[in-house]
């Protein structure tokens, strides 16, 4: 099974968030407040069903999905979209379809987590270090 189940990635660098929140529609206060906050993040998985949790200071938000199947997600800032996660070795690609569709690629290592968010030609790569 994956080794990046149950640990817990904090964010430690971020570049082009604020382009990236301004191309999905956020909000200047919104965006101001989420660059602001260090999330930790945490995926687990119990009888085939994940559970990506991540929690900050400004606000906390809990996906459950199976791998492969499409659901309805509220993104932290308030988007409906329709998404599906994949799983390839440590690779999780996440495909939110919505006003505006996004890509999200998080690569799991034993240390680091990185997320490349994508948005017509923004991209945005936060990295995250595993605490536990």
């Amino acid at each position: 099974m994956a080794d990046f189940l149950g640990k817990q990635y904090k964010l430690v660098s971020s570049e082009n968030f604020d382009d990236y929140m301004k191309a999905i529609g956020v909000g200047l206060v919104t965006r101001k407040m989420g660059a602001a906050v260090s999330p930790v993040v945490e995926v687990t998985e119990k009888d085939g069903e994940y559970t990506m949790k991540t929690q900050s200071t400004f606000k906390n938000s809990e996906i459950k999905f199976r791998l492969g199947e499409e659901f309805n997600e509220e993104t932290p800032d308030g988007r409906k979209v329709k998404s599906i996660i994949t799983l390839d070795g440590n690779k999780m690609t996440h495909i939110q379809k919505g006003d505006k569709d996004t890509v999200i690629e998080r690569e799991f290592t034993p240390t680091e987590m990185k997320a490349v968010m994508k948005v017509d030609d923004v991209v945005c790569t936060r990295v995250y270090k595993a605490e536990n």
